[in-house]
């Protein structure tokens, strides 16, 4: 009876040390499976979830297990994953949106980007506007006879010697501007200098554009870019009529975000002008607007500003100087066309303008040709050799140490300067120029690449 007893004590012993034992695993197992996701596959690292295209999936699987929950009728659980769906396409979303403000390189607002909003085509404007350009005749009638006259023929025949990415668009299609301030972004350009005519004027092939100001604008700020007005040489342009167009401008769009203001060598923050042909008006009206005893003087006055002029000749330095102008741009992406153009002469001119308070803004550009509507200018053409002509010019440009660096241009199509993306394309009789063996955006990349190096230079200028 005793042994009996000893060996019924000991079997309940074990069974309930058995028991806890199998509790104690159970438990292990519970924990175990509240730390790992139940959807995640065996051996799936831990963070992936936290990759955009994971997440898709995890959106997916989701759904799937709210359709399972839906047959087994379970609400809470349905509700449940119906939340963890709204916050994994948020996630995936704002992933998407960091995504792409981490693939567009940081604006640089030393590098100024001349920019064209003259283009216009049927389904925005009712007509095409500057593709159609005509083909302009040379000034000797003898050598014009030689070469065909008529306009252009879009949307295949087109006033360009290459071809746009985005075809023959419209300035005011906002999908185009949208696209064009993605690709100024992505070049780590900052500052936009918008081709400008006062209200109701434009070129002679164009049409007023100072209503789209506010649209480029608003798209321009949503890329952290600037904009800054490139002042075209309307009809009757002298003192008293810029005067007024400079008080337009910064009344209607100073106070802008994206309005571009220079902080100059005082701490001032100004706007600038890049004034087009400056030279046709002689030093004695600018001086009446630009210098502080003129008759119609800007400065000191709410309306001051930097006015930087065009440089074509030698001569128009002391011009530029005597004028009152802040300081000279060269525009032309032609090295070799005139003095400014020249980059050997680039050296000089800075020291000019360093020995008179002047800033120098050299312009560099990818390349010229202008056949499409000046068949009788091939002399003047500058073959892109592939992007090494651009980056020629770049270098020339960080030698003379600028302030800022001009870009002649993103989409000046007529003079093939654009670095706007250009795609091959055959019509008919027509072969366009293109960027091959580069990719349509070669050029925004080269773009990118220089004004990533002129930030690095600049940190050994200013020590």
């Amino acid at each position: 009876i005793l042994n009996y007893d000893i060996m019924a004590r000991f079997r309940r012993r074990t069974c309930i040390i058995l028991l806890l034992f199998i509790l104690f695993i159970c438990s292990i197992m519970m924990a175990l499976k509240t730390l790992r996701p139940d959807r995640a596959g065996f051996g799936d690292p831990f963070g992936l979830g936290l990759l955009p295209e994971l997440q898709q999936r995890e959106v997916l699987l989701d759904n799937k297990q709210n359709l399972l929950n839906r047959v087994q009728g379970d609400t809470a659980t349905r509700v449940s994953n119906l939340h963890s769906v709204a916050v994994n396409t948020m996630k995936a979303s704002m992933s998407s949106v960091n995504k792409l403000e981490e693939d567009l390189s940081s604006p640089n607002y030393n590098f100024h980007i001349f920019y064209y909003s003259w283009f216009g085509n049927p389904q925005f404007d009712g007509k095409y506007i500057h593709w159609n350009h005509p083909l302009l005749p040379h000034w000797d009638p003898k050598i014009a006879n030689n070469y065909p006259k008529g306009r252009h023929n879009p949307p295949d025949d087109i006033g360009s010697n290459f071809y746009p990415e985005l075809g023959s668009y419209s300035s005011k299609d906002p999908s185009v501007i949208e696209a064009h301030m993605k690709q100024m972004r992505s070049a780590s350009t900052g500052v936009i200098a918008l081709s400008w005519y006062p209200p109701g004027m434009a070129d002679e092939n164009g049409e007023p554009t100072d209503d789209l100001v506010p649209v480029i604008l608003e798209h321009a700020h949503k890329y952290n870019l600037k904009v800054t007005f490139h002042i075209e040489p309307y009809k009757d342009r002298d003192d008293r009529s810029m005067y007024h167009n400079v008080k337009y401008i910064i009344d209607k769009y100073g106070a802008h975000p994206a309005f571009y203001r220079h902080k100059t060598s005082t701490g001032r923050f100004l706007p600038m002008f890049y004034v087009y042909d400056s030279y046709v008006t002689i030093p004695e009206i600018w001086a009446n607007l630009l210098t502080v005893s003129g008759s119609q003087t800007i400065r000191n006055t709410p309306y001051d500003a930097l006015f930087i002029a065009l440089l074509v000749e030698e001569r128009h330095k002391h011009d530029i100087h005597r004028s009152g102008f802040d300081g000279m741009y060269t525009y032309f992406a032609t090295n070799g066309f005139s003095y400014g153009s020249s980059h050997h002469n680039w050296a000089s001119l800075k020291a000019f303008c360093d020995s008179n308070n002047l800033m120098f803004i050299p312009s560099v550009g990818p390349g010229y040709i202008d056949t499409s509507i000046r068949p009788w200018n091939n002399h003047n053409t500058r073959n892109r050799v592939n992007g090494k002509y651009y980056e020629t010019a770049f270098s020339a440009a960080l030698l003379v140490r600028p302030e800022i660096i001009s870009i002649t241009s993103f989409n000046e199509w007529h003079e093939g300067t654009q670095i706007e993306k250009a795609v091959p394309k055959r019509t008919g009789q027509v072969v366009y120029l293109d960027y091959k063996p580069h990719k349509p955006n070669v050029y925004l990349e080269l773009t990118q690449k220089w004004s990533e190096k002129y930030r690095k230079e600049q940190e050994q200028w200013l020590m």
